[in-house]
């Protein structure tokens, strides 16, 4: 599973990771801890987490 590190200018200490690739899942994971525990969120509440933070609003809402 390959993980991108989340642009984090100026900051080393609230970083995550995301993989791609997975049908119907992001794995996240903290960029400190790579052999951690990875969270799996699904596709469409990856997508309404996103669209939130750009101010959107989530699918359905």
């Amino acid at each position: 599973m390959l993980f991108a590190a989340s642009p984090c200018p100026g900051a080393v200490v609230a970083c995550v990771e995301v993989a791609d690739g997975h049908p119907a899942l992001v794995p996240v994971r903290d960029s400190k801890n790579p052999h951690g525990p990875t969270l799996l969120i699904p596709d469409e509440a990856w997508a309404a987490f996103i669209a939130g933070l750009k101010g959107g609003c989530p699918a359905g809402r």
